[in-house]
């Protein structure tokens, strides 16, 4: 399995000296994936990709030794801002899309994770606001089916993998793809091999514990769709859009926290058993930057996992293809 971790956008804030110094700490760390934000580097604007920077960020990435020729797999996320839902200008939205698409063409990346539409952004969150309708909704939903099925033919190399969402107190449902099984009903609506699901285990975490739903039954749902994996923990708890302070959150376990692997209450173990041995994808570690020095430690502990399931699977198959032998040959090795 490859075992790689976000470059944090906010971190970087378009310094690229900053940037080239995550990855050196990420080559030290022994990470064998980097996923990339166009965002944090200021390689898109109003809509469209800057060549110079984007050439300026591939030269970093082939000269730290972590791009694909160094054997480093490399995904991008496209900036978190992006809803082909918008109702104002969706247009500059997806070609905000088609610009991470195109560098993500030329820095050869294994995937391009977007944020799934939402009925209402969380930038317009606000007190009283008036919930969309469901005729609305539904609307909305069409909008993100045609802007994503434009994309996607446009670009087929690519594989886009829409990403699962966290809840909001106050202001849930605000997107389909707080549930997975919705998530999965939307991207299979598609047709196409390059929309995928990118699977963020904190998230579904979040939404189950906030809905009462069943994690496990959620992943199964869409197992057959996922291409793409960030892990990172939490405890469960769901917050207010407006609540930012993490040392305000974490003492009452709430908040999308994206701790390292093993810090939170997030069944992982329990997920990699439905993923695994079927999943060929990456696992992408979203640490926030007040956890960066813990990146190892977290890398350990979902190796661990990881081992760990895949040897219980292992044991497994083994225990089958015994029993499946035919009863003559038992006999033998009995007599």
């Amino acid at each position: 399995m490859i075992i790689g971790s976000k470059i944090d956008e906010v971190r970087v804030d378009g310094n690229l000296s900053r940037f080239a110094d995550d990855l050196k700490r990420l080559r030290q760390a022994g990470m064998q994936a980097v996923e990339v934000p166009p965002h944090g580097l200021d390689a898109i604007r109003a809509g469209r990709l800057d060549v110079k920077r984007a050439e300026e960020a591939a030269r970093i990435l082939h000269d730290s030794g972590m791009d694909p020729a160094a054997g480093v797999a490399l995904s991008l996320h496209a900036p978190n801002p992006i809803n082909l839902m918008d109702p104002a200008d969706s247009m500059l939205h997806a070609d905000v899309l088609r610009a991470t698409l195109e560098l993500a063409a030329r820095l050869e990346a294994s995937c391009v994770v977007v944020h799934a539409g939402r009925y209402i952004p969380e930038e317009a969150f606000a007190v009283g606001y008036e919930r969309p309708s469901r005729a609305a909704c539904c609307r909305m939903l069409e909008q993100e089916r045609e802007w994503l099925l434009d994309v996607a033919l446009e670009f087929p190399d690519q594989v886009l993998c829409v990403e699962n969402v966290r809840p909001y107190r106050h202001h849930s449902p605000y997107c389909y793809a707080e549930d997975l099984e919705s998530l999965g009903v939307q991207v299979r609506s598609l047709g196409l091999s390059n929309v995928r699901v990118t699977l963020d285990v904190g998230h579904a975490h979040m939404a189950a514990h906030y809905y009462g739903t069943d994690l496990l039954k959620g992943v199964r749902s869409v197992r057959d769709l996922i291409a793409h994996v960030h892990v990172h923990d939490n405890f469960g708890g769901v917050v207010g859009h407006h609540e930012k302070q993490q040392t305000h959150q974490i003492p009452f376990g709430r908040g999308d926290s994206h701790m390292p692997v093993g810090w939170g209450s997030v069944p992982l173990e329990a997920v990699l058993r439905e993923l695994l041995p079927g999943y060929g994808g990456l696992f992408i570690m979203e640490l926030r930057s007040r956890y960066w020095q813990h990146l190892e430690e977290s890398a350990r502990n979902l190796e661990d996992l990881i081992g760990r399931v895949e040897g219980a699977l292992g044991r497994c198959r083994e225990e089958n293809e015994w029993t499946d032998q035919p009863h003559s040959m038992k006999n033998v090795v009995g007599g």
